[in-house]
């Protein structure tokens, strides 16, 4: 299970690739603006790649409506990506000197000069400001305003069987304001849809696991199906709980006390506190103490319908109960975006940041890349940035296609987890054997095949590939520093001779058929809401463990923030803090056997019976070092206590 932001480009093709953010940009250092017109500084990646002039369908009407962000660069945006390096990088003198948020926002925020000079600006061009914050000012007004203010025209484009409008050259401001602007957005309306309703809507129908299930890897062997990669196969487990993932990843006494982490999604259930409670006493964690479990809420929601609100409630169910499972005595703050948009979940962030709610931040949501533009990758690193100086890290889960090539057409990465400055989460296949023993993990990447109508055989086996975790090679983000010399070169070169940014960093369980049990409300079928339990999976559940398996690390080493990991978990590729994940860890092909209810819900329907092969991860593939599946690999026992030790 992975939400994907609204930003999707419906329709569009997907085979148009952003420009490499490249030279500087290498870890989002914000690249010095071309003058391309007299008294004018440019807004580099504000022109969308879909705007081209084959696509052109001529000027957008002055009157229609736009609502912009204007993102402010603040006093030293060059100076703040150099600093966020140097407090991260272990081998830098200045590592782990952090500022406080209210030191980070007097030394890189935005001056009342930049602020009053951006305003005015807008104003003076006929635009009307409705907003503004620390990271920037937000306006609306006609198309005739913004192409005054923003020296460009706007144009309808036609992306797949839709119009929509952008502009037609790359976005400017004037020459008096150069190196006050970071980017603008919003100048471009794709998509352009809204939901008038404030209230959430009640929790999504009820999905409940048939059986037989095993109770740990192996522990119910399937006798009476037949065989796969010759030999009889286990039932899929009914899903692994706190303990055993405890256990898998090396936790030791370690709980994460005195540890915040905060976790955000769009909207917010309804039932989380009883819930996540609820789950806590069935399975054995420790109770929530009080106060131990926060809500960052908005005023109100929007695109409720669009955006599937009720889908996001398991989505920060899952993320709260796997981070309390793992790290039982952490702080938990959930921060909840208004919707799915990218303004709204870049809100929910940045009020992470200039209020410092917590050191680790786990995320599991995202896009495919070729969906963000230039001006959001910009707008989105400046937060990773300002949290980096403060020693908070963000953690974000890769994704659950593999290589996007059957879900879009096109092999790409996903977004944020490209981003330079975040540490991008993939997932495994895990196997976790009698006695909470760790067996082995594989890379996740699942094949199915169904049982044949006599039970004498699986149809076509392995089957189709179904999901698995997303990795490769971005096309837009050049490569980071830290991934220099452990990233094999050609995957780093695998779209460009100077090398790419290479996702995932690190990995943790994912396959939903090895995957956690989760306890949420949901509606049945006779309309009542009632606590039901079921297993679930996806990079959504690998990063909230990582960022639990990390709040275990920032207490091994006394409570002081780890930050941006990123270089500090690179700096330890190769040594026992890792299991090194493999796609064939047994020596031989892997698969459990799954039977589910038709209807979702109970035998009424019928069951379906399947086999689900491991380690077909579409064209990615875990090996041994560093993969485009799992990273540097898994926390292994020595991960957590590596840093006592630093």
């Amino acid at each position: 299970m992975r939400s994907n932001r609204a930003t999707l480009r419906t329709g569009m093709s997907l085979a148009a690739t952003l420009p490499m953010l490249a030279g500087a940009l290498a870890l989002g250092i914000p690249a010095a603006h071309a003058a391309d017109d007299p008294g004018r500084d440019t807004l580099s990646g504000t022109r969308p790649a879909w705007a081209t002039a084959t696509a052109d369908k001529g000027d957008a009407a002055n009157g229609a409506q736009v609502s912009a962000r204007v993102y402010l660069a603040g006093r030293d945006a060059a100076g703040l990506a150099r600093y966020a390096k140097a407090v991260s990088d272990p081998s830098s003198s200045q590592y782990g000197k952090y500022l406080t948020a209210k030191q980070a926002q007097a030394r890189f925020g935005a001056t009342r000069a930049q602020v009053a000079a951006v305003k005015s600006w807008l104003t003076s061009a006929g635009l009307k400001v409705t907003g503004v914050s620390a990271h920037y000012v937000s306006v609306t007004g006609d198309v005739a305003a913004a192409e005054k203010a923003f020296g460009t025209q706007l144009h309808n484009y036609a992306k797949g069987k839709r119009t929509y409008r952008a502009p037609s050259r790359t976005a400017s401001v004037p020459a008096t304001l150069k190196g006050a602007v970071l980017t603008v957005t919003g100048l471009d309306n794709a998509p352009h849809k809204a939901s008038h309703k404030d209230q959430l809507p009640p929790p999504d129908a009820v999905f409940k696991n048939s059986g037989p299930f095993s109770s740990y890897y192996g522990s119910n062997i399937a006798s009476t199906l037949p065989d796969a990669y010759g030999t009889k196969i286990p039932y899929a487990v009914k899903g692994y709980t706190g303990k055993q993932l405890r256990a898998a990843y090396g936790a030791g006494a370690h709980t994460g006390k005195g540890v915040r982490i905060a976790i955000t999604d769009a909207f917010a259930s309804p039932t989380i506190a009883y819930d996540a409670a609820t789950y806590a006493n069935k399975h054995g964690d420790a109770a929530w103490t009080t106060d131990q479990l926060h809500q960052v809420l908005p005023k109100k929601y929007t695109k409720t319908e669009e955006c599937g609100a009720a889908g996001w409630y398991g989505e920060e169910t899952l993320d709260v109960e796997a981070v309390h499972a793992v790290a039982p005595e952490a702080d938990v703050t959930y921060v909840g975006a208004s919707s799915c948009y990218d303004d709204d979940l870049l809100d929910s962030l940045s009020k992470i940041v200039d209020k410092h709610l917590a050191d680790i931040v786990s995320n599991s949501w995202g896009d495919i890349e070729a969906n963000q533009t230039p001006d959001l990758a910009t707008a989105y690193d400046q937060v990773f940035q300002l949290g980096a100086v403060q020693g908070i890290g963000f953690y974000f889960s890769s994704g659950d296609n593999g290589d996007e090539v059957a879900n879009t057409g096109t092999k790409q990465v996903d977004t944020p987890a490209n981003s330079a400055w975040v540490t991008a989460v993939g997932g495994t296949s895990l196997a976790v054997g009698k006695g909470d023993h760790y067996l082995w993990e594989t890379g996740w990447g699942t094949e199915k095949a169904a049982l044949s109508a006599d039970g004498k055989s699986w149809v076509g086996f392995p089957g189709a590939y179904t999901s698995g975790a997303g990795g490769g090679t971005s096309k837009t983000v050049a490569q980071p520093y830290y991934q220099k010399g452990v990233v094999p070169n050609a995957l780093a070169t695998a779209n460009s001779a100077s090398g790419n940014r290479v996702v995932p960093d690190i990995a943790a369980i994912a396959d939903p058929n090895t995957g956690f049990k989760v306890g949420q409300t949901q509606t049945f079928p006779d309309g009542s809401q009632q606590y039901s339990e079921y297993r679930i999976g996806g990079t959504s559940l690998a990063a909230p463990v990582i960022a639990a398996v990390q709040a275990l690390a920032q207490e091994a080493r006394g409570g002081k923030p780890i930050g941006f990991a990123n270089p500090v978990i690179y700096s330890r590729f190769g040594s026992k803090a890792y299991h090194d994940v493999t796609d064939n860890p047994t020596g031989s092909g892997l698969a459990v056997a799954r039977v589910d209810f038709a209807n979702g819900v109970d035998a009424a329907g019928g069951v379906l019976t399947s086999v689900r092969s491991l380690g077909k991860d579409s064209s990615l593939s875990a090996g041994k070092g560093y993969d485009d599946v799992t990273g540097v690999g898994s926390p292994a026992n020595g991960y957590v206590d590596s840093y006592s030790r630093r």
